[in-house]
């Protein structure tokens, strides 16, 4: 079970530059500012373009002056530096390597439609490896991937708000990838390497990453990391209840940006969607909610009945 922590408080957001921020993404972030600077910790911004065929240079440029321009300022990361960079996970390869030697692990060559075909769904996200490759890979002509033999081994994590889940690593999360067959390194395996490299104590990310946090915690364990205490927040859906995507209609941060919407307004209509600011509370800087901020008060609201649910 993930214990409470002693260290120094850390936190962190960690976005993808795979396109521009929309109001979903900042509510996360705006939230796990909140309960750093709430604690007094650190806050770092970490860019996670693991994936290097999706991410752009862009982008990234766009969503930290996006994050800037909602008040959200963080104390260690690109640009700015800090004692434990670097902050772009495409440039810790040596990092993720050094992880990966030291883990029992076996080459794969199936394809995710393969995987698909032959697995029954487990508790995770994806259907659980059915062990195809481990005596060896099975196609000698394709490019290989690096998978984890987890151990037969029981996780508990206890989270903030979605309360605890328990896993078997071998049964219910299986050889779940940690490099992918383009030579990418898989989230699983960067995340974890990030979050104990830089001393993250404390992680608040949306409520779709839930089941795939025992996985982490077990290969954190499996590294000799201390895991951080997360926290699952509730994702902003659209008006039929699924995540919040560009088929919502709804306008991304940039694009209120650079119509030269207020700020504390957007940040007002985030902290009302999650019951941190009363609904007469129609503008708002995110450093005057952080003395009121406490994670048990974070709400799953639904969006109000409107035919412009995104007014501000």
């Amino acid at each position: 079970m993930v214990q409470p922590v002693s260290r120094p408080i850390r936190g962190r957001y960690a976005p993808s530059p795979t396109g521009r921020l929309h109001l979903g993404n900042v509510r996360t972030a705006l939230l796990s500012w909140l309960q750093i600077r709430a604690l007094g910790g650190t806050y770092v911004m970490r860019i996670e373009d693991v994936d290097t065929g999706r991410s752009r240079p862009g982008f990234e440029a766009t969503l930290l002056e996006d994050l800037r321009w909602l008040g959200l300022d963080w104390d260690e990361g690109p640009r700015i530096g800090g004692p434990h960079g670097p902050y772009r996970q495409s440039e810790c390869s040596e990092r993720y390597a050094e992880a990966l030697a030291r883990l029992d692990t076996f080459e794969c060559t199936c394809t995710r439609k393969e995987v698909r075909a032959a697995a029954a769904a487990g508790l995770g996200t994806e259907p659980v490896y059915p062990g195809t490759c481990v005596a060896g890979p099975t196609h000698l002509d394709r490019a290989r991937a690096v998978r984890w033999c987890a151990p037969d081994q029981t996780v508990t994590v206890t989270d903030g708000r979605m309360g605890t889940r328990t896993e078997n690593l071998r049964r219910d999360a299986g050889s779940f990838l940690l490099r992918r067959t383009d030579g990418d390194w898989a989230y699983n395996l960067a995340v974890v390497v990030d979050d104990g490299f830089m001393g993250i104590t404390h992680v608040l990310r949306g409520a779709d990453l839930w089941s795939s946090t025992p996985r982490q915690v077990g290969l954190a364990q499996a590294l000799g990391l201390q895991a951080p205490a997360f926290t699952h927040a509730p994702l902003l859906c659209g008006p039929d209840g699924e995540k919040l995507s560009k088929k919502h209609g709804a306008p991304d941060v940039a694009a209120l940006r650079e119509a030269a919407e207020d700020p504390r307004r957007v940040v007002a209509w985030l902290a009302r969607s999650v019951g941190l600011a009363k609904e007469g509370v129609r503008t708002a800087s995110a450093a005057e909610l952080v003395a009121d901020f406490a994670v048990e008060a974070i709400e799953d609201r639904p969006l109000p009945p409107s035919p412009d649910p995104w007014r501000l």
